[in-house]
């Protein structure tokens, strides 16, 4: 007997089990986490930061989850020598590079600009090094290990852009003309890829809502765990009402890393308990 029934289409896998992952920035609170997730996802994790200590945690923590991990510690994504160095430690022990995040940056205060820091006064020299750590630390390790991706023709980049791109902030000047400069290079990156080395390479990027982390804590929450006024601002403009969680960010990461997510290059994905879409009223 025979039957014209289509035949169902395959699931698409989120899986990422014998994947290879590198995380830069990964002994960060929202790296630590991707890298967690990466890990729990069935990817063999290494975890790039400046810190001995942070990396092996984030690295063990992963491992005692039943994950495969390893620590590259003084790793400086501005230093090409130190990353060409980090892949080819990665390579001689898994063989690959399927997965690149792409998570170190951040601010400083010296490039914020305030009541008591005028525009004016920005030094030249701070505005440059908040724009090298995020932007040009998002190129350079790209270079280093999307190498390997590009001689298999197949990998995903996931950078990580921000709020800040998309709506400039007040005071984070630096950190809000870098994360803009992010977006675009993720489509100069993801159209350039695919041109170039086909479809199986492709660079998405995940922009980050409101998290509390190192850097911003004091700047949102007061030591008695009230609002401050620019936490109080952000919860009023964020429809979901709360600062997101460092796992928030692992189920858009797992999407676009893994091949559920084939199709899809060149885009900036908010993550953000709907801040981007809200209007103020």
């Amino acid at each position: 007997m025979t039957t014209d029934a289509t035949p169902p289409a395959p699931s698409p896998s989120f899986s990422l089990s014998g994947k290879v992952a590198v995380v830069t920035g990964g002994t960060g609170v929202l790296g630590g986490a991707m890298a967690r997730g990466l890990g729990a996802a069935g990817a063999r994790v290494a975890v790039l930061g400046r810190r001995e200590d942070a990396a092996e945690t984030v690295a063990a923590s992963i491992r005692a989850a039943g994950g495969e991990a390893m620590a590259l510690p003084s790793t400086d994504v501005l230093d090409p020598d130190a990353l060409a160095r980090a892949r080819d430690q990665v390579v001689q022990a898994w063989g690959s590079v399927d997965v690149l995040v792409n998570a170190a940056g951040g601010n400083r205060k010296d490039a914020t600009v305030d009541a008591g820091h005028p525009l004016f006064d920005l030094p030249p020299e701070a505005f440059r090094a908040v724009v090298d750590l995020n932007l040009t630390g998002t190129l350079l390790p790209t270079q280093a290990f999307g190498r390997v991706m590009a001689e298999h023709r197949r990998g995903s980049i996931v950078n990580v852009s921000s709020m800040a791109a998309q709506k400039p902030l007040t005071r984070v000047i630096g950190y809000a003309a870098a994360k803009a400069a992010v977006d675009n290079l993720t489509r100069w990156l993801a159209v350039h890829v695919a041109q170039t080395y086909g479809e199986g390479l492709r660079v998405n990027a995940i922009a980050p809502g409101f998290f509390l982390g190192e850097q911003n804590r004091a700047l949102l929450v007061k030591p008695d765990g009230d609002l401050t006024d620019r936490g109080r601002q952000i919860i009023a403009h964020t429809p979901m009402g709360r600062f997101g969680e460092p796992d928030d960010l692992v189920g858009t990461l797992l999407w676009l890393a893994s091949d559920a997510s084939r199709f899809v290059t060149g885009t900036v994905i908010p993550v953000d308990g709907g801040y981007s879409a809200f209007g103020g009223v």
